[in-house]
């Protein structure tokens, strides 16, 4: 437990150096971008992207299923197998990407020419874009099981080094893109695209220089495709519920309000990302540890693992929403200067949405390490997939484009329920207990978190760096002080006392 303690602390500290420097890079690219490109350009490369992005679902489910299987069968040491399940991973991952091409350039095309909204002088140009993202979309689909490997064997020093080394790239992208000539649209998708190939013939080169279950043999293992796909298929629903709420709703902007409130989604979805990563880290490193005690059968420390994973997954997104949600016009301006209508609603509605989705990913983890992902999938993916119908719904209607940020957080928040009550069918655990040590805990620190900071904001308007500045510290102060008295079951609380004491006393002289 202590290893397996310290390997998190290590592996998250490294995610974390990674985040913080590729989050400066990102936000400075991102006021850069706009500028040189425009609110029009800018929102048509998103939407564009998220056609190609549409028919990567499959390949969605197969990224979920290369970390489950790797993870697991190094948690069974058995290394004969892990070069199995590679080689089926990569050969299932061609297959995928041939079928992704098909889609891209039938139904995509007709998308873009038939569907979206897109001004007429640009379609030569939007055209060689949608290409560019098509191959990109078929590189990022093959090397998935090289990425996977990466991460299965929890090098995240490497998994790094990669990350930074891709961020100040597309930084050097940035500023290309305001020195060279013509298109500034074609000439951005050109150079993010070479980034891209860079970046993946390093991960085949590295995993196959450093782990032998990389060495590519075919493997003709009829039982372990059907394995795989199996779990793939259980998986899918899940899958083509998250591009139904994500590019799917992005279609859906652009056809009824066009490409500038597609820019606004697109800004939105950058300081969610940005913000998402503090936990995303968290969750990344958590994920193999998760796996491997489910194939070892360890379900007392898996489920206390899952436990404090999810609540402080959940606070580490909260201490930085807070601050953002007060002061998110002054973000804006300080960030972008000018940024197009929507943006501000868009931005808070969403990063409610990836606070409550923060809580499920320790619990989704389960799920694959059981390898049980069908039945919640069907019923949970079902509810999600809803969100794009009644959202075309409600838009037809005359609903504003705020409306479908607001029924995609309704119905995440009411699969929460159904998640929990399916986890009780696969294994034996106490769902109220979990959902009061998890759910209300949480709830809890977010109501009392608050107030503090909402009052200060109420008097002292953000309109400064120093009045933000304040409001940032007053909100980390106050999330700390609640979360260290409420937001943590007794054993956390001694445990984490435990690693304060024992690091303080390390530095002693």
């Amino acid at each position: 437990m202590q290893s397996r303690n310290k390997r998190l602390a290590k592996n998250t500290s490294f995610l974390y150096i990674r985040m913080l420097l590729i989050m400066g890079v990102a936000l400075y690219t991102s006021r850069i971008v706009l500028k040189v490109l425009g609110f029009t350009d800018y929102g048509v490369y998103n939407v564009v992207g998220g056609v190609v992005a549409i028919f990567g679902f499959l390949n969605g489910a197969m990224s979920g299923a290369s970390s489950r299987f790797l993870s697991y069968e190094i948690g069974n040491k058995n290394e004969t197998k892990l070069n199995q399940v590679f080689n089926v991973l990569l050969t299932s991952h061609i297959a995928i990407a041939g079928f992704v091409l098909i889609l891209c350039e039938t139904i995509g095309l007709w998308l873009l020419f038939d569907k979206l909204v897109i001004p007429n002088s640009q379609m030569t140009i939007v055209l060689w874009v949608y290409q560019i993202s098509v191959v990109s979309s078929i590189l990022s689909i093959i090397i998935v099981p090289f990425s996977s490997v990466l991460i299965s064997h929890e090098i995240m020093d490497v998994y790094a080094y990669v990350g930074l080394t891709e961020a100040f790239l597309k930084l050097g992208v940035v500023l290309l893109l305001t020195l060279l000539p013509g298109s500034k649209l074609l000439i951005y998708a050109l150079l993010i695209l070479i980034v891209q190939v860079s970046i993946n013939i390093f991960y085949l080169f590295y995993c196959r220089s450093h782990f032998e279950c990389c060495k590519i043999k075919l493997c003709k293992d009829k039982r372990l495709y059907k394995e795989i796909f199996g779990f793939v298929g259980g998986d899918l629903i899940g899958n083509i519920s998250v591009l139904a709420q994500g590019q799917g709703l992005n279609i859906l902007l652009n056809i009824f309000f066009g490409p500038v409130v597609n820019a606004a989604r697109a800004i939105t979805y950058q300081v969610q990302g940005a913000i998402q990563q503090f936990s995303n880290n968290f969750a990344t490193a958590l994920r193999p540890q998760i796996i491997k005690l489910c194939a070892e059968k360890n379900y007392k420390e898996m489920f206390s693992l899952v436990d404090r994973g999810s609540y402080f997954s959940f606070y580490l997104m909260w201490i930085l929403i807070l601050p953002v949600i007060l002061s998110s016009k002054y973000i804006l301006h300080l960030w972008l200067g000018e940024y197009p209508e929507y943006t501000i609603p868009f931005l808070n509605i969403v990063l409610w949405i990836s606070l409550v989705q923060t809580i499920k990913t320790p619990r989704t983890m389960v799920f694959h390490g059981l390898g049980r992902i069908k039945f919640v999938n069907m019923v949970v993916g079902g509810m999600l997939v809803m969100t794009f119908p009644i959202s075309y719904f409600a838009l037809k209607c005359g609903a504003g484009p705020t409306s479908v940020f607001w029924i995609s957080l309704s119905i995440i928040v009411l699969s929460e329920f159904a998640s929990v009550a399916i986890l009780k069918r696969y294994i034996q655990f106490s769902a109220k207990s979990y959902l009061i040590n998890v759910h209300f805990r949480c709830l809890m620190v977010v109501i009392i978190s608050s107030i503090l900071p909402f009052w200060f904001v109420q008097k002292h308007p953000t309109d400064s760096f120093i009045l933000f500045l304040v409001n940032f510290l007053l909100s980390l102060f106050s999330v700390i002080i609640v979360v260290s008295a409420i937001g943590m079951d007794k054993n956390t609380k001694q445990m984490v006392m435990k690693f304060l004491i024992s690091r303080l006393q390390k530095k002693r002289p």
